[in-house]
């Protein structure tokens, strides 16, 4: 599923190409039509992420709400303007998929410069990958796809979300209502406190918190485990149980972590690696993470194996020394 981080990424990319601009919405696969209908034709004035959830807003008062869920994706084609918040440490224009960093024909770490346009194919979801280059623009819908998105320059196609619907103002109020503190929106020292004061009130497991949306906006599986392990926390703790300043620190740890991701496109979670060993863990997971999908494998710290559980209908991997 699609963490904080990539739905930042995906809406800083509506922002770039798509505000002041007018839209053709459509539904290809033709379960969203009636609801592109009333979109279709208008601006695009707002583009805001909160935590998992994405929101577009329409000069017409609507909104389009998408929840990517556990195999939604974006596919954007046309002439993308990469937004300029997105940079790689070389100041370029980052984009990156499961196998890493993308090296474009000089071997910068991007797909083209800042503000230069390049017509392309991008899928942006838990990973970005790229599409062959194409001439023919908008591209024919390729599988089922839920929503198009169409300006004279840029297409965007939604596939597989859990939610897309649109809605009024009052309706996103509620949904945002029901999520917990986002580091990206939120003003960071009331949403330690909301935060904190959550967590040290319930006596559910710190592991299922984490992943509690309205607890926490944005946490999925791979940073609900990195950050335990980082705080060297048992994820079986009650809330309620995990002190203070430990409950403080994941938080701050959740900011420094989503930041690092917006930038990178990656979950890096792994601090202080030099050059080789940064580029490494950029192009394999198995070199940017202490404990996801590290299961059976000696802890990087103390050793031990690293146990894989089901908690909450989810993969959990910890280490059992390091977070005893």
């Amino acid at each position: 599923m699609p963490e904080g981080h990539s739905v930042h990424r995906i809406t800083r990319q509506f922002a770039r190409n798509y505000l002041g601009k007018q839209v053709a919405v459509s539904s290809p696969q033709g379960r969203f039509a009636a609801d592109a209908a009333l979109i279709s034709g208008r601006t695009m004035v707002d583009a805001r992420a909160v935590g998992k959830q994405m929101f577009l807003e329409f000069d017409n008062g609507l909104w389009l709400r998408v929840h990517l869920g556990m195999y939604g994706a974006w596919d954007f084609a046309g002439e993308i303007q990469l937004d300029a918040t997105i940079a790689s440490a070389n100041g370029r224009m980052g984009q990156t998929n499961q196998r890493g960093t993308i090296l474009d024909s000089a071997g910068e770490n991007s797909l083209h410069s800042i503000g230069a346009p390049r017509r392309s194919r991008v899928r942006m979801s838990e990973s970005e990958k790229p599409g062959e280059l194409t001439d023919t623009f908008p591209p024919e819908p390729v599988g089922q796809v839920r929503a198009r998105l169409l300006t004279d320059t840029v297409c965007a196609d939604l596939r597989g979300p859990t939610a897309c619907e649109v809605i009024d103002a009052a309706r996103v109020a509620e949904v945002i209502g029901r999520l917990g503190p986002d580091p990206l929106n939120d003003d960071e020292v009331e949403s330690e406190e909301r935060f904190t004061a959550t967590v040290r009130r319930k006596p559910t497991p710190i592991a299922l918190l984490l992943m509690d949306q309205s607890v926490v906006s944005g946490i999925g599986n791979v940073y609900r485990a990195e950050m335990l392990f980082r705080a060297r926390v048992n994820p079986h703790t009650p809330g309620r149980l995990v002190p203070e300043e430990t409950v403080r620190g994941l938080w701050r740890d959740w900011v420094h972590l989503l930041r690092i991701g917006v930038e990178t496109g990656q979950m890096m979670t792994m601090d202080g690696l030099d050059g080789v060993s940064y580029r490494n863990a950029m192009a394999n997971r198995a070199d940017r993470h202490w404990v996801y999908k590290r299961e059976g494998l000696p802890c990087r710290v103390c050793g031990t194996n690293i146990v894989l559980e089901e908690m909450g209908a989810r993969k959990l991997y910890w280490c059992p020394r390091c977070q005893a």
